[in-house]
């Protein structure tokens, strides 16, 4: 995880850090793993860094929950409420960066809690994969424990709040450590970030009840099985088996900077044409100078000004930057006209963009399959502590969400399949208003099919009516 979250970061100073002192001789060896001459004397970094590995969570994310999933219950009370809570509470936003997070991280976790100092309503919040010790049964999530550094840590003394979430319960401690060691217990109120929660424990003074059955905490995996662990129910990276591939395209990016470092114009000048600037003080070469005296030089030497300049190899490093994305992108699971390299911007069929966007629908379609059930499970969570805790008269029950088919049809796309089918004779006004208009609810919807029917006459009813039967 912790060089998936250097890469994620896209910071330089990380990736130097975590590859230089990695245990490992091979991975010291890698690009941000050494250090040049010119590095150690202080001079500008040369190196490159592009941040395809951002890009990749980020449209992970995006392809999730960029449109937010449909989520309802049966009981209208309950829909209206939850409808508050998904609202007030941005849980948008807060799945957009668990998704991004979860796909850079191998998996997140879904935390449910309440502060009624900030507000009247339960706070879905995200927990990170690198500060939390699961502990799993069959798969499922039985227990976990969340820590976090407190302020006030140094090299010598390390503050640490533990927070436990069991069946029913929530327990804290506050541990007193170093760098590398948990420490010892010491009581809550000996910090001031955990010395508010002593107020809100049970009689235990440990714990606080939560009244429910179920954990007020989930876990998101972002893709299985574990490849590195296949008994493991901890999720995959995205990044899985790609470092090799971003290695090699910072590596492409940064020689190709370095042709054009090289490739600046350079003047070769002999000693004559350089004019000493006094004792001490070297000589320098005026480029701006039009007019030179001659030189006593003998006239079969040709030492004149010389002009150096190197080809930049663009075409060689652009070829190989664009293969290695392209290879990284879908070991990732992805498309690449997802990252803006699409067919040389030819124009594609239909089914063109279907084909090439394939393999994008099925990694969403799984990780929404993994993310569906957490994020149902936490919607109940908060709608039964919003009942028991603050006093919502409303019936709590598991919502059902449901993801949308992830890719849009345009305008023209619908009109042309519904004036097919209406020429086929296969589709009544009322489906084609609602196919054109999803969202609309049944009166809505009605008052339209009225509306069109009374403009074309295909309402009116007939003025001949029916015929006698000859005899």
């Amino acid at each position: 995880m912790r060089v998936d979250d250097a890469w994620y970061s896209g910071d330089r100073a990380r990736l130097a850090d975590v590859y230089s002192k990695h245990p490992r001789p091979s991975e010291r060896r890698r690009l941000w793993g050494r250090r040049s001459t010119e590095q150690r004397v202080g001079r500008r970094e040369n190196r490159l860094h592009v941040p395809l590995a951002g890009d990749i969570a980020r449209t992970s994310a995006d392809m999730l929950f960029a449109d937010m999933p449909k989520i309802t219950v049966e009981d209208k009370t309950t829909q209206k409420r939850l409808e508050a809570l998904l609202d007030e509470g941005r849980v948008q936003q807060t799945l957009l960066g668990a998704a991004e997070q979860a796909a850079a991280l191998s998996g997140v976790f879904l935390r449910v809690a309440w502060d009624r100092t900030l507000a009247d309503r339960p706070l879905l919040t995200v927990m990170q994969p690198d500060a939390a010790m699961p502990e799993f049964r069959f798969g499922m999530l039985r227990a976990v424990n969340f820590w976090q550094e407190l302020a006030g840590s140094t090299g010598q003394q390390v503050w640490r709040h533990i927070e436990r979430h069991e069946s029913g319960r929530v327990e804290h401690a506050l541990y007193r450590g170093t760098a590398d060691s948990i420490g010892r217990a010491v009581p809550l109120v000996e910090h001031p970030d955990t010395a508010e929660l002593v107020a809100t424990l049970d009689a235990d003074g440990v714990s606080v009840s939560t009244g429910i059955r179920d954990l007020t905490a989930a876990y998101i995996p972002n893709m299985l099985p574990n490849r590195l662990n296949r008994s493991s129910p901890m999720g995959r990276s995205d990044y899985a088996g790609v470092h090799d591939l971003f290695d090699a395209l910072d590596e492409t990016w940064s020689s190709w900077m370095r042709d054009i470092r090289l490739a600046r114009a350079r003047l070769i000048v002999p000693d004559g044409y350089l004019r000493g600037e006094g004792p001490g003080a070297g000589a320098s070469f005026d480029d701006d100078r039009e007019v030179w005296h001659t030189l006593k030089m003998p006239p079969n030497e040709s030492n004149g000004i010389t002009l150096n300049q190197f080809e930049i190899r663009v075409e060689e490093h652009q070829a190989t930057a664009e293969a290695t994305v392209r290879q990284a992108i879908q070991t990732a699971g992805y498309d690449a006209q997802a990252f803006g390299l699409d067919a040389k911007g030819q124009p594609a069929t239909a089914t063109e963009v279907d084909a090439r966007t394939a393999r994008g629908m099925v990694t969403r379609k799984k990780k929404a399959g993994y993310a569906r059930h957490a994020i149902a499970d936490q919607l109940h969570v908060m709608l039964q502590l919003d009942a028991l805790l603050f006093g919502q008269k409303i019936k709590p029950e598991r919502p059902r969400v449901e993801f949308g088919d992830g890719v849009a049809p345009s305008e023209q796309q619908t009109a042309t399949t519904l004036d097919l089918l209406a020429r086929a004779g296969a589709v009544s006004t009322r489906t084609k208003v609602k196919a054109l208009h999803p969202d609309w609810d049944d009166t809505t919807t009605e008052t339209e099919v009225a509306a069109i029917l009374a403009e074309t006459g295909a309402g009116a009813p007939d003025p001949v009516g029916s015929f006698p039967l000859a005899a």
